[in-house]
């Protein structure tokens, strides 16, 4: 009789009257960054929250730190030179590491302009033993640029702003990303999904 209810369990999702949500999240997990790259309007924050939602689905821990935000409550003060560029990409590299490093999936969709910037926040991680995806949503200047969700392409345009990450101030797009997701080609879903099966092939999800 027990092994049919257990068999009748497993039917229902369940196992000893826990469902298997409540049993991955008793799982030891593996956390990991995965940092999103590319330019602003380049779709780097709506794939990170389309497989955020993916990924909680299955039970997993999973944070988005949301560049905006990060400026907001953890780097105000800070301008765009390229030494406060700098260093706002290493706080958030610390505040990443720290979460991968006790379990949680941490998503940066942040643009980190400077390849010496990125490769330290990579550095710091393989100091510490945490897993370090690079993602280079790779959307053309010109297409980010129609999108422009912040306006900021426009107001770059009309002499209102300076310094935009590929207009007027530098990106160094990644040599050898982890990922290049070419965001214009494909959906939303398709580029998640896409990011998805990169952390299932490096045994992260």
């Amino acid at each position: 009789m027990a092994e049919l209810q257990n068999f009748q369990n497993t039917l229902q999702g369940t196992t000893d009257g826990r469902d298997v949500a409540e049993e991955a999240q008793e799982k030891p997990m593996t956390g990991a960054t995965v940092w999103l790259t590319g330019l602003p309007s380049a779709g780097k924050t709506t794939i990170a929250y389309a497989l955020a939602e993916r990924l909680r689905g299955e039970g997993r821990r999973v944070e988005v730190l949301d560049g905006d935000e990060i400026r907001e409550f953890l780097s105000a003060g800070l301008g765009f030179t390229r030494a406060d560029r700098h260093t706002n990409v290493q706080r958030i590299g610390f505040v990443a590491e720290l979460l991968a490093s006790n379990g949680v999936t941490a998503l940066v969709p942040v643009i980190a302009p400077y390849a010496d910037s990125r490769e330290a926040v990579r550095k710091r991680h393989q100091g510490e033993g945490s897993a370090y995806l690079e993602v280079h949503v790779a959307t053309p200047v010109e297409v980010c640029s129609e999108r422009d969700v912040k306006g900021l392409y426009a107001r770059q345009a009309a002499g209102e702003i300076s310094g935009l990450t590929g207009v007027d101030d530098p990106y160094e797009a990644p040599e050898s990303p982890d990922l290049r997701i070419e965001s214009h080609t494909q959906t939303v879903q398709e580029s998640a999904a896409a990011l998805y099966g990169l952390l299932v092939e490096r045994g992260l999800a």
